[in-house]
């Protein structure tokens, strides 16, 4: 059975003030520690790994893996390589902070065998990217795209916000533009979600925070819903949009139940029924491998209905939706033995629709999916 496996870098030059991410700043002497205690949890999973068959997809996010300095995030790519067997379709994904990348970055990657580079743009608007505490400017980003590129790297995709404070429906037809300018291969779309504890929630607080209405804010998610796909970008997944084949198949797999292998502080685990997450500390990690102990502290056997569930509200986020035939062989049952009551109420709002072969998400759906997901749980 193939798998994915997903490597955790925690470092970051500076915490976006959007950010609730198990990353941290400032941590440059805990790099070399860190990167020797990750490629030996690595190398210690490479038997067990091997009897599961091979990986299809690698996926090194973050944080910022591009903050560590080259040598490191190389030695933790080779690390992988030489541990992880994999199919020959592997699809190798590093994502990028522009503000953190170089032409020798970028060719470190290519040179190493990954193949598809993720790009944390955000938004083409430098008093943006500034108000919310981004390290990079809009040339860093085209810059970005273009150096991987003369690395002969084809697939490369960049992240998008909207809802951000300050920014208006014409600075988001900017960067869609300027997207469009770079033929990128794959945009994926995030409307901003104020966390708590990060400082715009202390700042929506007390009142300072400068965010576009609501209305405004569903303006923008329509914009980008209609047009994106008229550029040549289709909707696979509720904030993934992709041209040709270019889908990342890393993340389809979280959402079509596939297994998944975490590596690094925070990293999770998905396997044999159970579910696995390791410390998020950087120096608990650390500790934990290099005295031989297993950096994981949480784990949880997925019950048969919270599987269900699982199964029904991650498959709904793609495009494609619940796979009748599938979900039958998984669980022994129609999806309707369980669910017809929110089948018949999500097809009354026309929130969801029928096919021969899956039950999936309408445009209106996928707008309202929260509403959507929760009809799934049991």
């Amino acid at each position: 059975m193939d798998y994915g496996v997903y490597i955790h870098i925690p470092f970051c030059r500076q915490k976006c003030s959007y950010c609730d991410f198990p990353s941290v700043a400032g941590h440059e002497a805990d790099m070399e520690a860190y990167t020797d205690a990750l490629c030996k949890e690595l190398a210690a999973k490479g038997e067990e790994l091997s009897a599961r068959g091979k990986a299809s997809t690698i996926y090194i996010g973050g944080g910022t893996p591009t903050a560590l300095p080259v040598p490191m995030l190389a030695r933790i790519i080779q690390t992988a390589q030489a541990v992880i067997p994999t199919t020959e379709n592997l699809e190798f994904t590093v994502e990028a902070n522009p503000g953190t990348v170089t032409l020798e970055t970028m060719t470190m990657l290519s040179t190493l065998g990954v193949n598809r580079v993720s790009i944390g743009a955000q938004v083409f608007d430098d008093a943006i990217l500034k108000r919310i505490g981004r390290i990079h400017t809009s040339q860093d980003i085209r810059d970005a795209v273009r150096w991987a590129r003369a690395a002969l790297i084809v697939d490369v995709s960049v992240d998008l916000m909207y809802g951000l404070p300050g920014q208006t429906m014409d600075i988001l037809k900017w960067s869609v533009g300027s997207s469009m300018d770079l033929a990128v291969t794959h945009i994926s779309v995030y409307g901003l979600t104020v966390e708590d504890g990060t400082p715009f929630a202390r700042e929506k607080a007390a009142g300072t925070l400068d965010l576009p209405s609501d209305e405004a804010e569903e303006e923008m998610y329509d914009y980008l819903s209609e047009t994106l796909p008229k550029f040549g970008f289709r909707r696979y997944e509720i904030s993934n949009y992709a041209r040709h084949d270019f889908l990342c198949r890393h993340n389809l797999g979280y959402w079509q139940d596939r297994p998944y292998f975490g590596f690094g502080a925070a990293a999770h685990s998905y396997h044999d029924g159970k579910r696995t997450a390791n410390t998020k500390d950087v120096g608990e990690f650390i500790k934990a491998v290099e005295s031989g102990k297993s950096p994981a502290h949480t784990e949880e056997t997925v019950t048969r209905e919270k599987h269900i569930e699982e199964f029904c509200f991650l498959a709904l986020r793609t495009a494609e939706g619940i796979d009748r035939e599938k979900f039958s062989r998984a669980f022994g049952c129609e999806t309707e033995n369980l669910y017809q009551k929110a089948i018949g109420d999500l097809k009354a709002k026309k929130y969801l629709e029928e096919t021969p072969t899956h039950f999936r998400l309408t445009p209106l759906g996928m707008k309202f999916g929260n509403q959507a997901f929760s009809a799934f749980l049991l």
